[in-house]
Formats: structure tokens, sequence, C-alpha cells
């Protein structure tokens, strides 16, 4: 009978084979531990690509916002220095004495005074100011500063009933709050009926 091959083989090839056999056990081993850390290494880049990708696409809209903002808002303290301009000329309007519109001394420094303030309201309209005059609106905190309450039995509490001073928007933001006179329920009404909402 034959002896199976390897206990035909020296002892020191046996012992060659073991170790080229550990040796490839160690390398595919040492490859597959490699490969792993390979794939976290590549999983871990791209997690940090795709942060530092998302990151820039937020300053990138960050940027174009602030860069929108700063061309529509860009003329508020120019145009907070306008709106003085344009309360003086309502305000020399309004002191004009009685019949002054009718005497013919006037009627030219008049005119002219509305023409004033006419242009200058449609210029600010053009630039996106608008006026806001709310008489008779309900009253607002975001648009509307209370100077006083007055008691009225004709309005609803907390419907402004006169207007002080003017406000004005720049585009969706207040520039100035209209100064108002806000109703009040009249002593003796019941209870909460006096709160402004």
């Amino acid at each position: 009978m034959n002896k199976p091959e390897q206990e035909n083989t020296p002892p020191e090839r046996k012992d060659e084979a073991v170790q080229e056999e550990r040796e490839a056990a160690g390398a595919a081993e040492t490859d597959e531990n490699l490969a792993r850390d390979y794939e976290a290494e590549i999983s871990e880049l791209k997690d940090r690509l795709l942060r530092a990708v998302a990151e820039t696409e937020n300053i990138r809209r960050r940027g174009e916002k602030e860069r929108l903002d700063a061309s529509a808002y860009a003329i508020t303290g120019f145009a907070r220095d306008m709106l003085s301009i344009g309360d003086n000329l309502r305000r020399a309007l309004d002191a004009l004495p009685e019949g002054a519109e009718t005497n013919t001394d006037f009627s030219g420094l008049i005119a002219g005074i509305e023409m004033t303030e006419r242009e200058l309201l449609n210029s600010l309209e053009k630039h996106g100011i608008r006026k806001i005059n709310p008489e008779g609106e309900k009253f607002d905190h975001n648009f509307h500063q209370a100077v006083f309450e007055v008691e009225s039995a004709e309005h609803k509490p907390g419907t402004v009933v006169e207007v002080m001073q003017d406000g004005y928007v720049i585009k969706d933001r207040l520039l100035r709050p209209a100064m108002v006179g806000v109703a009040k329920a009249p002593q003796g009404s019941p209870k909460g009926v006096n709160e402004v909402v």
C-alpha cells in the first residue's frame, strides 16, 4: 500500500508548506483588514465631502439672500430722512390759516408745496416705499404705535380712530410705524371690552 504523499514529504518541506499556508492566510486576513480600513476611510471622506458641499450651498444661499436684501433695503436710511421732509411739507400745508386756499397770494405757494409733496411720495413709491394710513383699521402692533386711547362708543375697542403721523413700509418691512390713537370702550362698559387686541 502506498502511503499518502504528505507522509512521504520530508519534515522540512512540511514545515515550509505549513509556513506558506500561514503566510497566505495572514496575507488574506491583512488584505481583508486593509479593505475594511479603506472602505471606512472612503465612507468617512464621502460624508465629509457631502457636509462640505452642503455647507458651501448654505453659504451661497445666505450670500444670495444678503445680496438681495442689501439691494432691496439699501436706501432705508435715506428713506427715513426723506420721510421727515415729507412730514414737514404736510405740516406746512396743515399750518395754513383758514381760507388760505382761496387767497390768491397763497395759491402759488400752496400749489408748489402740494406738488413737491406729491412728487416726493411718488418717488418713494417707485422705490418700494409706501405710506400706511390705518384709520378705521384694527390696531396692529407690527405697523402701528399707539400714542393715546380715546373712549368711543362708535368704534370697536382696538380700532385706530386717529392717525397722528403716517407710517411707511419698504417692500415688506416696516420703515416707520404709524403713530395712532386707538378706541377704547367708554367708562362703565363691561370688563374685558377695553382690551386692545
